[in-house]
């Protein structure tokens, strides 16, 4: 049996920020070409929301995230032994998908931070922060169909199916909160989970087995594996959403519960058929938490079970990702990025 100890996990973590750096410095240039396309007010925004600018228009040196789903692009086309340049479009067209999606979450969830600052929506408010991202959408498609690679065609319709699904999901996740506590079952928030989050993950791989010229049976390994992974990113997220810190997430503590979210692990306890499932509904049928009724619906959520169960499937959910991924690249030594982005978006620091 192997031991995984504290510094294999640090140097694997170490091993998967130098791969997003990689798939940053070089999908950056394509985004920020891409951005600069667009329309000066709402390429404002864009810039803003990317955290290349301030809300004045002046020079910033933020981040546009951690660039997940494009390393994930170019780590797919390495592991199949194509040369990931040719798919760095098609990077570019996944983060601005992805960021189409956070433009309009942060409206629909009422966030008022991300990435430690005020959101786009709250800065320029509601209308052009909503239309701003519908425009990071139709670039992101854009770029795939200008793209003269002999998958672009293919990867574009892709993309745009991946986007229908995603919005399925939260629009799924929004019709959750207003559903009684006991209304969603647990089969229900995983499938919306999936939707929403494994998807686009799923897609960011699946495009780049398509830049390698794999054959549909790989392309469909490579989105399983992106899919199973990205949901043990989702149980990840809402543990965040639950117990992370502020310091680091950027938004209040237990936001989510806040925010009356049917998240995985709080569904997992309200289901649960304990007292402390009971005491996490009542608390969810009070039209407003202040912070001592947040605190105890943390704690319940924990009574409940539904922490551990959030954390087991986190994990069994990378194994099913590794057994997909193992269709596809048989000896996983070629898919040790792809293994090492995986590992490190579901042992983010809660």
């Amino acid at each position: 049996m192997t031991t995984t100890t504290s510094a294999d996990t640090a140097s694997g973590a170490q091993g998967a920020v130098l791969l997003l750096d990689r798939a940053r410095s070089v999908v950056d240039p394509q985004l920020r070409t891409t951005v600069e396309s667009l329309p000066g007010s709402i390429r404002r925004i864009a810039k803003y929301h990317f955290g290349w600018e301030h809300a004045d228009g002046s020079p910033a040196a933020g981040q546009a995230g951690k660039a997940i789903r494009p390393a994930l692009v170019l780590a797919a086309a390495r592991a199949l032994g194509a040369d990931p340049a040719p798919a760095v479009k098609a990077a570019a067209a996944v983060e601005l998908a992805h960021n189409f999606t956070l433009l309009h979450d942060d409206i629909v969830d009422e966030d008022p931070t991300r990435r430690h600052r005020p959101t786009a929506w709250a800065v320029f408010g509601i209308p052009d922060a909503l239309l701003a991202g519908d425009a990071m959408n139709a670039l992101a498609l854009r770029l795939l169909a200008e793209d003269p690679h002999p998958a672009s065609t293919e990867a574009s319709a892709r993309l745009a199916a991946c986007v229908i699904e995603l919005c399925a999901g939260q629009q799924a996740d929004c019709a959750f909160e207003q559903r009684g506590p006991h209304e969603v079952s647990l089969d229900e928030v995983v499938a919306m989970a999936t939707a929403k989050t494994g998807a686009l993950l799923g897609c960011a791989c699946a495009l780049g087995a398509l830049y390698a010229g794999a054959d549909e049976e790989a392309v469909a390994a490579l989105d399983a594996f992106g899919r199973e992974a990205g949901l043990a990113f989702q149980l990840i997220d809402d543990l965040i959403g639950i117990w992370g810190d502020p310091g680091r997430t950027g938004k209040p503590a237990g936001a989510d519960l806040v925010a009356h979210k049917k998240s995985l692990p709080v569904v997992a306890a309200l289901v649960s058929g304990t007292p402390a499932g009971e005491e996490l509904a009542a608390l969810y049928a009070r039209p407003a938490l202040d912070a001592e009724a947040v605190r105890a619906a943390a704690d319940a959520v924990e009574r409940a079970g539904g922490r551990d169960w959030a954390q087991n499937q986190a994990a069994e959910r990378m194994a099913r990702a590794v057994e997909q991924l193992s269709r596809a690249v048989p000896d996983l030594s070629a898919a040790e990025d792809l293994l090492a982005l995986a590992e490190f978006v579901t042992r983010r620091s809660r």
